[in-house]
């Protein structure tokens, strides 16, 4: 899946992915598509409920190797 833009938070500790991905999602245009990565076991949860809580779409999610991926599609 092609992203618009790559946030990486590998190795950070909720809030931060939130917080990183919150702040690069604010800069896409509507129908932009970010890619997450991160390492924080909770960021299953975290995303879910953040993306829940927006107008925004989670359109894939993923795990290999501890390394959680995100897709994001900003509406």
């Amino acid at each position: 899946m092609n992203a618009n833009v790559v946030v990486d938070t590998k190795g950070m500790a909720c809030p931060m992915p939130i917080v990183k991905a919150k702040r690069a999602l604010d800069a896409l245009g509507n129908g932009d598509i970010m890619q997450v990565l991160s390492t924080d076991k909770g960021s299953l949860q975290d995303f879910q409920a953040w993306v829940k809580g927006t107008k925004h779409e989670l359109i894939k999610h993923e795990e290999a190797d501890g390394v959680f991926t995100f897709y994001v599609r900003k509406r």
